[in-house]
């Protein structure tokens, strides 16, 4: 090879490695500026509940804060259907960048496990944004129940071998799941008693055609304080705000643990960036004492922290949830 061709050749070599370095730059420039302007427009949020529900009523609380954060509409679109599947199948499917986002909630991780042919993976589909908020579900009597406490509870089925009730709000729920956690670590038989949400249940519960039913705090925590349902205890490993004087299940069963949640998530590849972004303004938006009021209104409490901690959350409760699914033997509703 001639000196003039070697000469040429590290010319071509400097200039291919220089443009490499511009591109580069231009790409680092490109998603800085697209995570400054994020959002320039409204932004889709996908609740895959019905209107009206905890997770509606959360999205349009914390929606609306965000839009006057931005300056920009979140607008919340209910998808329903499948026990959640669908709206989270939309987002999976969505474009990755930050104008379609998913209300994620306990449901997803549940159903991670009982329909596995979903079309999508949630963990490896979705992007933890966030969370949002925690609240405890409380494990329910009536009155003439012959227990007051838990440990009287699992001694009473422990003598009554299979012959309790358990309702719950529907198969694969999480006041079902809940139900079947307390029934596998307390060594116990019931038989699971699926409705078609949480308002028949308890109504059941209420007339005594039901033994025992696990269910969000909001929507029973009228009937225990009137005294027409008995709480034994709550499912989280703290007292819950709303019911300070019932304790943890825990403290009978050390290591229980079941709560509602929810959280924002994005299509995967969504830049990091834009994801950093939004992270920051959920947590802002949930340290405002205001917003901190209208969550205790809803029975639940803010959930803020980084992106990892949501993401490690949500592979723990996806595998938490998938033994309790397995040793249950639940299948798709």
């Amino acid at each position: 090879m001639t000196g003039a061709s070697l000469k040429t050749n590290a010319i071509t070599r400097r200039s291919i490695l220089r443009v490499a370095t511009i591109a580069l730059a231009l790409s680092a420039s490109a998603r800085a500026t697209c995570a400054q302007t994020y959002p320039s427009r409204p932004v889709r949020w996908i609740v895959p509940f019905p209107a009206g529900g905890p997770s509606d009523i959360l999205a349009r609380l914390i929606g609306q804060a965000l839009s006057a954060r931005f300056g920009q509409s979140f607008v919340i679109e209910n998808r329903v259907g499948a026990s959640g599947n669908i709206g989270t199948k939309v987002v999976s499917d969505a474009q990755p960048d930050g104008y379609t986002l998913l209300l994620a909630a306990a449901p997803n991780v549940i159903n991670a496990s009982i329909y596995p042919n979903a079309g999508f993976d949630f963990v490896r589909d979705l992007a933890p944004i966030a969370g949002i908020a925690r609240g405890a579900l409380v494990m329910l009597v009536a009155p003439s129940f012959p227990a007051t406490t838990v440990a009287e509870f699992i001694a009473y089925a422990k003598t009554h071998e299979g012959k309790l009730n358990m309702a719950s709000s529907g198969k694969g729920t999480p006041p079902h799941v809940a139900g079947e956690l307390f029934r596998l670590m307390a060594g116990i038989e019931m038989v699971h008693v699926p409705y078609r949400g949480i308002a028949p249940a308890v109504t059941d519960l209420l007339g005594e055609q039901v033994d025992v039913l696990f269910d969000p705090v909001p929507s029973s925590i009228g009937y225990v304080r009137s005294g027409q349902l008995r709480a034994l205890a709550v499912t989280t490993l703290q007292r819950s705000p709303s019911l300070p004087d019932t304790p943890p299940l825990a403290d009978t069963l050390p290591g229980y643990e079941a709560s509602t949640w929810f959280g924002a998530c994005a299509p995967k590849a969504t830049p990091p960036d834009i994801l950093a972004n939004l992270n920051d303004a959920f947590n802002s938006v949930l340290a405002d004492p205001e917003v901190k009021r209208s969550l205790a209104s809803l029975g639940v409490s803010p959930f803020a922290g980084a992106q990892k901690e949501f993401a490690e959350f949500i592979a723990e409760e996806t595998s938490k949830w998938a033994d309790v699914v397995k040793h249950a033997g639940i299948g798709p509703g």
